[in-house]
C-alpha cells in the first residue's frame, strides 16, 4: 500500500471524526497538515531501514561474487592438474554461490525500486505539504472572518437592534412629550417684548387704516 493511500485512509477517518463532533475547520487544517508531517516522518523511517537494508545485502552479494569467482578459479586449477573430479565438485560450489547471488541481487533490485517509488511518493507530498502551509493561513482567515459575520448576523437577526431601535424610538416620544409640556405652560404668557411687539404691530394696522381710508375718499372726490 503506497503512503497516500495509507494517509487518505488517516485522514478521511480523523476527518469524519471532526465532522462528526462539528469541528472548527481551523482544526481541521491544523490535523491535516499534521498528518502529512507524521507520515513523512514515517516514510524517511522506512527509508532509512530500506536503504540499510539494502546495503547490507549489497554486502552479502559482494562476498558471494567473490565466491562464485574463487570456484570457478579452483574448478580452472584443478582441471590444470588433471583432477576432473575436484574441477567438478567446484563448479557444483559455483553454482551454489551464482543462485545466491542471483536472489541476493533481486533483493536489491527489489529494495532500489521501492525506494525509488517511496523517492517519488515523498517529493508528492512534501509539495502537498508546502501547498497546505501556505494555504493554511489563509483557511484560517477566511474561517475568523466568516464565523465574525455569523455571529453578527445572528444579533442582527435576533432582533435585539429592532428593540434597541424601537426604545430609541420611546424615548423621542417621551422627549417630544416633555418639550410639548414646557411649551404649554408658556401658553397666554405675555413678556415685555411681545406686548411692545404688539403696540408696534398695532400701529402699523392703524397706518395703513388711515392710508385705505384716504385712498377711498379721494377715489369719491374724483367720481
Amino acid at each position: 500500500m503506497g503512503i497516500f493511500s495509507r494517509f487518505t485512509d488517516i485522514v478521511n477517518s480523523n476527518l469524519n471524526a471532526l465532522l462528526d463532533k462539528a469541528e472548527d475547520p481551523e482544526k481541521m487544517v491544523r490535523l491535516i497538515i499534521q498528518e502529512m508531517e507524521d507520515t513523512l516522518v514515517e516514510v524517511r523511517s522506512t527509508s532509512a531501514r530500506l536503504i540499510a537494508e539494502k546495503k547490507d545485502s549489497e554486502r552479502q552479494l559482494a562476498r558471494v561474487q567473490n565466491e562464485v569467482n574463487e570456484w570457478q578459479n579452483k574448478a580452472e586449477l584443478a582441471l590444470s592438474k588433471d583432477r576432473e573430479d575436484l574441477a567438478r565438485l567446484a563448479l557444483t560450489e559455483k553454482q551454489k554461490a551464482s543462485a545466491e547471488a542471483a536472489s541476493l541481487q533481486g533483493d536489491v533490485n527489489r529494495v532500489e525500486e521501492h525506494l525509488q517509488r517511496l523517492s517519488e511518493e515523498v517529493g508528492q507530498l512534501q509539495e502537498k505539504l508546502a501547498d497546505a502551509k501556505a494555504r493554511q493561513k489563509t483557511i484560517i482567515m477566511r474561517q475568523r472572518a466568516a464565523s465574525s459575520r455569523l455571529e453578527v448576523k445572528k444579533r442582527i437577526d435576533s432582533g435585539k437592534i429592532d428593540d434597541a431601535m424601537l426604545r430609541f424610538e420611546r424615548y423621542e416620544s417621551k422627549i417630544d412629550d416633555l418639550e410639548s409640556q414646557v411649551e404649554a405652560y408658556d401658553l397666554g404668557k405675555k413678556t415685555l417684548r411681545d406686548e411692545f411687539a404688539q403696540l408696534e404691530a398695532d400701529d402699523k394696522i392703524t397706518d395703513e387704516l388711515e392710508a385705505l381710508k384716504a385712498k377711498i375718499k379721494e377715489q369719491k372726490s374724483a367720481d
